[in-house]
Formats: C-alpha cells, sequence, structure tokens
C-alpha cells in the first residue's frame, strides 16, 4: 500500500509484512504504521543517483550500512546536509537477475540529495565528455573516484544528476521494460514463410567432403610420390 499528500503534509501508511519459515513454513504477518513527516526546508533541491555494483539492496537498507555511504557521498558532494533520498534494487530498474557465481551482486540505485550545489567532480564526472568516454570504453573524468572505495564499487558511467524545482518533487525512478502489461495478451508472431534449403544443406555437406578428399589426395601423394628412391 501508499500513501500520497502534497507537499509539507504528513503520510502515513499501515502495511501488512507476512514472512515464513523456509524449515516449518510457518508464517507470521504483523502490521506496520510507517508515518511519514517531510522536513521543514523540503526536499532536496540537488540530487544525486548512483550505482553499487557489488551490493544487494538487503545490504543497504541498514541504517549502518547507509550512514557509511552518505559519509562516503559527503566526501564526494563536499555537503555536510547531503541525505539518502531513496535506495532501489537494480533489478527494479530493468537489470538482470546475476549469475549465482563468483559473490555477483544484483547491484542498487542509491539516490542521495543536498540543498547545495552539485560537487565539480560531480558535475565532471556526468558532462557530456564524461559520456563520450563511457560510450568508449573509457573512465569518466573525474578525481573522486577513491572516496567511495575500497568500501563501495560505483558504475560511475551510471552516475545522474537531477536539480529538482523548488516546490515540487522529484520524479520516482522509471520501471524497466521487459515485463509484460497488465491485462496485455501475448500475440505470438506469423509463421515465417518456407526457405529453400536445399542450396544451404548442400554447402553444408559437399564443402567439408571437397576438403577431406583434397587433403587424402595431398596425403597420399606424400605418402607415395614423394618417398625415397621413387
Amino acid at each position: 500500500p501508499r500513501a500520497q499528500g502534497n507537499l509539507g503534509t504528513v503520510a502515513s501508511l499501515s502495511p501488512q509484512v507476512l514472512a515464513y519459515s523456509r524449515a516449518t513454513y510457518e508464517t507470521v504477518a504483523q502490521s506496520v504504521i510507517v508515518t511519514v513527516v517531510p522536513s521543514p526546508a523540503g526536499p532536496p533541491r540537488y540530487q544525486g543517483e548512483f550505482l553499487v555494483t557489488d551490493r544487494d539492496v538487503e545490504e543497504l537498507l541498514p541504517a549502518a550500512a547507509r550512514r557509511r555511504f552518505a559519509e562516503a557521498a559527503r566526501g564526494v558532494w563536499e555537503r555536510r546536509d547531503l541525505a539518502i533520498v531513496n535506495v532501489t534494487s537494480a533489478l527494479h530498474r530493468g537489470a538482470r537477475v546475476p549469475l549465482p557465481i563468483e559473490g555477483r551482486k544484483e547491484g542498487v540505485y542509491v539516490t542521495v540529495g543536498s540543498h547545495g550545489t552539485f560537487s565539480q567532480c560531480l558535475v565532471a564526472a556526468a558532462s557530456p565528455q564524461s559520456r563520450l568516454r563511457c560510450r568508449l570504453g573509457q573512465q569518466p573524468v573525474a578525481t573522486c573516484y577513491d572516496t567511495f572505495a575500497p568500501r563501495f564499487s560505483i558504475a560511475w558511467c551510471n552516475l545522474s544528476l537531477l536539480e529538482v524545482p523548488v516546490g515540487s518533487a522529484a520524479p520516482a525512478p522509471a520501471p524497466g521494460s521487459g515485463v509484460l502489461e497488465e491485462g496485455g495478451d501475448f500475440a505470438p508472431p506469423t509463421a515465417a514463410p518456407a526457405a529453400p534449403l536445399l542450396a544451404g544443406y548442400l554447402l553444408t555437406l559437399l564443402l567439408p567432403l571437397l576438403l577431406a578428399a583434397l587433403l587424402c589426395l595431398l596425403l597420399g601423394h606424400l605418402m607415395c610420390c614423394r618417398r625415397q628412391g621413387l
């Protein structure tokens, strides 16, 4: 369930959390009342979104993990009033489920905001020159890579900066594509017309036979006609 309200109003919602035990399959339900009180200063005007590639979303939800990320982000942003606005799994943004090998993670999009302007490092990392370097497979132009390392691995080519106009809220993250819309019917493609396969069959069959015959003739010539005394 979701609760919506105008800026400056208090929103309250009561989601029901349902958990079950994998061993006994016993279920437990509990309702949690969440009250959202907007900040007196309003939403952060300047927001930046980072893609953390070495974390799952449940690893960044605890307060201690978010506090460590915020401290690292303050070093990049050079602002003390920085706060985390949103934490979203990369799977909800269209990313693929990682293979269960080598400890790969699903990735997490973390949005942080501040009432102060972006730092020069962030502006340089999101500049058109940096985007061009990313398309060429190179690192973007920035000097603050070491601020998050080694605790967090940031995909700097996915950095996005947003300036929210005064009196409005930031747009919600767009969900990834590839999911059939509710109520839609899958229309399979029509049957493809029959294609001539004889030429491809002959090429696949005769070409290896011809090469094998030539190799046999060459080998027979070398073994029978190139012997000493003949």
